[in-house]
């Protein structure tokens, strides 16, 4: 039996939260029914290593109450998933990535490794790649760093680009001008902005033109300067589009794609231009990449479970997809 004495029993009960949440949690997700009495947390050893990463967990969980930063149900599910996994999360390390604060004065940062990978090779990186599953945050932590950066003055511009295949449609077949018309394949880039500005000065920045919206077709023959440019739903540009897409930088400007490689809408058998695109440019100085997991999801928990399960079905099914950058290294290019 292993013993966590933290200063107070207040204390403690503040760090387990309503309901000894998190004890529940390590039961639920690791088997072990650790227990607390007076200000000591008592968790069974069962000589596998696992007790002791624990006792670090709840030291951690403890410094970050301590903090004001109390651990969110995301963090509690990373950590405890960790663990179980026979790895050791490091959750104080990124407390300190604050990225911006959101209108309801919500800090936005990395809750993971894999998301602090990516927050950190934007910042170090003019092109980046994030590939992953839904609910990792590809989309919204690009987006947090393009506002922060447009704050700082860093760029002055923020453009956002989307492949208009989604659902079989096509863009003429929708009715009103060109911005009504793709203003539902840009919704989802839309939620993360009214969650990061006042909507009136959103509804400025793009009238101004400081925040374009542009479907990717509309990106030929273009440069753009001092911009922070995102492109999201990589995975339906072909290969032709995204080296259009690449191509478009100018000085002082910085590229973030996202995408999903196992699920490509592109129709018949046009092969997706993200699938390929580590084994063409890997080792370019300059060009990282990030592979996003379902250890990085951060949406509701059952999120996290449907990602595990369609990827335990496409193993079974031998399934031909994304294995990693098409081939190339899983780590960053820097």
């Amino acid at each position: 039996m292993r013993t966590v004495t933290l200063p107070s029993e207040e204390i403690l009960s503040r760090v387990l939260g309503a309901r000894d949440e998190i004890l529940s949690a390590i039961e639920d997700r690791l088997g072990l029914r650790a227990t607390a009495r007076g200000a000591d947390v008592h968790i069974p050893d069962d000589g596998s290593g696992m007790a002791e990463g624990l006792t670090d967990l709840i030291g951690q969980f403890a410094e970050m109450t301590a903090r004001g930063a109390r651990p969110s149900g995301v963090e509690i599910r990373y950590a405890l998933d960790m663990l179980a996994d026979g790895r050791r999360p490091d959750l104080i390390a990124l407390l300190d990535r604050t990225i911006c604060v959101t209108n309801r004065g919500k800090q936005v940062r990395p809750y993971t490794q894999g998301q602090r990978e990516y927050v950190d090779a934007i910042d170090c990186n003019d092109v980046v790649f994030a590939i992953g599953p839904a609910g990792t945050g590809k989309t919204y932590l690009a987006v947090a760093k393009a506002v922060a950066a447009l704050n700082a003055s860093i760029i002055n511009r923020i453009v956002l680009v989307r492949p208009v295949v989604e659902a079989g449609e096509r863009l003429g077949y929708l009715p009103g001008d060109m911005l009504e018309k793709i203003e539902p394949y840009i919704r989802p880039l839309h939620d993360a902005f009214y969650d990061l500005l006042p909507t009136d000065r959103f509804t400025r920045y793009v009238e101004k033109g400081i925040i374009e919206i542009a479907p990717l077709a509309y990106m030929r023959g273009r440069t753009l300067s001092s911009s922070f440019i995102i492109l999201d739903e990589a995975q339906n540009t072909t290969r032709e589009q995204m080296k259009m897409f690449l191509t478009r930088l100018g000085l002082g400007s910085k590229a973030v794609v996202t995408g999903d490689i196992t699920q490509v809408d592109l129709p018949g058998s046009k092969e997706s231009g993200l699938r390929s695109i580590g084994g063409i440019l890997e080792g370019i100085p300059g060009i990282a990449f990030c592979d996003l997991t379902n250890y990085d999801v951060v949406r509701h928990d059952i999120v996290q479970k449907i990602v595990a399960a369609y990827e335990s079905f496409e193993k079974r099914d031998k399934y031909a997809g994304y294995e990693g950058n098409g081939g190339a290294s899983q780590t960053l290019v820097s």
